[in-house]
């Protein structure tokens, strides 16, 4: 295959007929799944084998243009969650497992649509008000303590066994004493996100401040360089990566520890007060739809940050392709 040629994909005609193939089952077993039966079990796991099949061979694709790497690495994962969904919708509707159990993404999602501004108004008091507010404070302050612990060696041997010990602590515990101390609102929610995120950003901010290696700061002394300098030249740069994992850790565990909160104590408004009380009602297509929007934001915040990252620490041996 020449340069010019953007693709090198190996046995390019059975990847295209896994692709037609998978179609053809999963129709096939869309139509057969209220009779159920051998057809329609047979149908459903062809329909698997042929979309990972397709999946493997699309993973396998070879371009050396940015652009079609990009949707290539885009497409893969969607069409493997696509194949979960379309297996979990046959599976559900042609075992007739109950709905209260486990109900069929097709019912989730027409609770999605239906109940769009109920769920519009639990993302608003969630994250956008105690999880943004948590996670931005708490990522803040413990990157400014590693700042001030990595200036001293006292600090570093007291406080981080201190924040290895309160990072330990179960939610379960911490969030009711946080509503105690703040309210129901969702200023107690943040006080939560906040004690859930300081810990991990402070400790692993620290260890960055001394990834540098002993060379490269034996080089900034001899040019005496201040600690200043040499903080923002060569100790902060090299502490980025450890930063940035922070902050990816961060998204998720900000979003359970606010929605885990909620259950103790809130306004009749958030994600989590709202998969409490539905399920509570047996309402599973609601606490299913409520996950989504969760795991959605969490999904989204997590590539925002790993985004961010790329452009920020493009220079780590990480982040080559």
């Amino acid at each position: 295959m020449s340069v010019a040629e953007p693709f090198a994909i190996r046995r390019p005609f059975s990847v295209g007929m896994a692709a037609i193939l998978a179609l053809v089952c999963g129709f096939a077993a869309f139509q057969l799944v209220e009779s159920g039966g051998t057809l329609f079990a047979s149908a459903t796991v062809l329909f698997w084998l042929f979309s990972w099949r397709l999946t493997a061979g699309l993973a396998n694709l070879e371009t050396r243009q940015r652009a079609l790497a990009f949707v290539r690495d885009l497409a893969v994962p969607a069409i493997f969650g696509a194949t979960l969904i379309v297996l979990w919708e046959l599976i559900v509707r042609g075992l007739k497992v109950p709905p209260i159990l486990l109900p069929p993404p097709s019912e989730i999602a027409a609770t999605f649509v239906a109940s769009g501004h109920i769920l519009w108004a639990d993302f608003v008091q969630t994250v956008l008000k105690a999880v943004l507010a948590g996670y931005v404070l708490g990522c803040g302050a413990g990157f400014l303590v590693a700042l001030i612990v990595d200036r001293s060696p006292f600090l570093r041997r007291g406080l981080l066994p201190i924040g290895n010990l309160v990072s330990a602590l179960p939610i379960v515990g911490v969030a009711p004493i946080m509503v105690m101390w703040f309210g129901f609102d969702w200023p107690s929610k943040a006080a939560v996100v906040i004690v859930m995120t300081f810990f991990p950003m402070l400790v692993n901010t620290v260890a960055g401040l001394s990834a540098a290696g002993a060379m490269e700061r034996d080089l900034m002394r001899t040019y005496g360089a201040s600690h200043g300098q040499s903080l923002m030249k060569l100790r902060l740069p090299a502490a980025m990566p450890f930063v940035f994992n922070a902050l990816k850790i961060n998204t998720t565990l900000a979003l359970i520890g606010a929605i885990v909160a909620e259950f103790f104590g809130t306004p009749i408004v958030g994600m989590g007060f709202r998969i409490s009380a539905e399920i509570g009602r047996m309402n599973t297509p609601m606490v299913w739809a409520e996950i989504t929007v969760a795991a959605l934001v969490g999904s989204l915040a997590y590539g925002l940050v790993a985004l961010l990252e790329r452009r920020v620490t493009f220079w780590h041996p990480s982040m080559r392709r």
